[in-house]
């Protein structure tokens, strides 16, 4: 490579990297690293918050099942007014007005209810545990969001730095050549060709800034923030990045994430409270026993005759009582029947559901088990291609400047090695992501 081309290549690198220092200074001078972004969306995620508010609801349910087993007390204060024939204090009837004020309080308990409440709390906090489950997939789901969208901001930032690069070193190609055909070592039809390749890289990038500023926004609308104004992300520095060693087998992987996959927890939960609703339906075939006691008063007057005054008639209609009360269930048209059945249904449902989310997660682990291999010797064979590419450009240039390859062959050769660098960068992003997925399946976290 002559010192001229060399020149050009390298001024157009320090205008790239300007570039991305001044894309860099964001609001305050901070930019958001993945491990940023996933927890600002955790934090303001929509559905992360709706699945807290179930896992709330399911909280509230079982305190109630907990105090289903206290007794329940209740007051009642009446007050009655009769017109026409009436009781009198000497338990006769005659043709007066009277009225009547009665207190009571009550209370009654659940002694015998066939199990139903014991394995209805059972069932509550199994129902607890899998909110708990369901809102860890949710954060997961957003997580993985959130780093696809990441990745994607890194495809487009590598594609419009490939493409500025090729507009600046366009641009002093172009007018490099006008200075040569104005000491006329270059024809005019070069300089036109060479200008139209140019604009062609304009366009390029422009297109290029766009699909990046796009998908900036699409990462800010996940996070739920409110403009993508002076947002930006941190590029990671692809040259520390480890290769890593053999991918894992989707088996090994799969024999880990069973275990430790919430949406896996979360079905295996369902399936056991399926078991106890089957229990708390057939409840309903046992004998019911209850206590209930309390004790009243109440004050009696009819018009025209003499009462004893409100404070001794309180006192001396002052009542209290105790019962047990057994219910005995013989025939209720089969809705008993039906209900068992119907939740001995949901059991095999649930235990079908169980199954397909085994499966749909080993699928899931198998796509990227694969993805992680294709995307490693994607890097290889890159990296390979970049290698040859600056060889091809360093001949091509030559050749251009000795006068045996034309101005198109020489930019063909530039554009190929600039691209390959981009194709490069975005399979390091690419082997990065997959495999750092994989091990997410694994039980680890989502960063890199």
């Amino acid at each position: 490579m002559d010192n001229t081309s060399r020149i050009i290549l390298l001024l157009a690198a320090a205008a790239v990297a300007a570039s991305l220092r001044a894309q860099d200074a964001v609001q305050g001078g901070v930019r958001w690293t993945l491990r940023r972004c996933i927890d600002h969306a955790l934090e303001h995620n929509v559905s992360i918050r709706q699945s807290e508010n179930q896992m709330r609801q399911r909280d509230l349910q079982l305190q109630t099942d907990r105090w289903s087993r206290s007794p329940a007390v209740e007051a009642s204060l009446g007050q009655n007014f009769s017109f026409g024939r009436g009781l009198t204090e000497d338990n006769t009837y005659t043709n007066t007005n009277t009225s009547s004020t009665s207190f009571s309080v009550g209370a009654s308990m659940p002694l015998f209810t066939g199990m139903r409440i014991t394995n209805s709390v059972r069932l509550s906090r199994i129902n607890l545990a899998a909110a708990t489950a369901d809102l860890e997939k949710a954060r997961n789901d957003v997580s993985v969001q959130v780093a696809e969208a990441y990745v994607q901001v890194l495809y487009d930032t590598e594609i419009a730095v490939v493409a500025r690069r090729q507009v600046s070193v366009d641009s002093m190609q172009t007018a490099r050549l006008e200075a040569m055909m104005a000491a006329g070592k270059a024809a005019p039809a070069e300089v036109a060709q060479q200008r139209a390749a140019q604009a062609q890289s304009e366009l390029t990038a422009v297109q290029a800034d766009n699909s990046r500023r796009l998908s900036l926004l699409a990462l800010s609308q996940l996070l739920e923030l409110p403009s993508p104004d002076g947002f930006d992300i941190v590029r990671p520095d692809t040259a520390a990045m480890p290769d890593g060693g053999a991918a894992p087998s989707p088996e090994a992987v799969f024999a880990e994430a069973v275990g430790l996959k919430p949406e896996v927890r979360a079905e295996r939960l369902r399936l056991e409270g399926a078991v106890l609703s089957v229990k708390v339906a057939q409840s309903a075939y046992y004998p019911q026993l209850s206590l209930s006691a309390g004790l009243g008063t109440d004050y009696y007057k009819t018009s025209g005759f003499k009462a004893a005054d409100f404070r001794t008639q309180l006192r001396n209609n002052f009542s209290q009582y105790v019962g047990l009360s057994l219910s005995v269930p013989l025939f209720n048209r089969l809705q008993t029947r039906n209900s068992v059945r119907s939740a001995r249904i949901d059991r095999e449902t649930q235990q079908l559901a169980l199954e397909n989310v085994k499966k749909q997660l080993y699928k899931e682990i198998q796509t990227a088990c694969h993805n992680a291999v294709a995307a490693r010797a994607k890097y290889a064979s890159s990296r390979a291609a970049m290698e040859s590419g600056e060889e091809a450009f360093r001949l091509a240039t030559a050749k251009y400047e000795s006068g045996k390859a034309s101005i198109t062959e020489f930019n063909e050769a530039k554009n190929n090695w600039l691209k390959a660098q981009s194709d490069m960068l975005q399979a390091r992003y690419e082997c990065l992501y997959q495999t750092a997925l994989v091990d997410f399946y694994r039980g680890r976290g989502l960063d890199f």
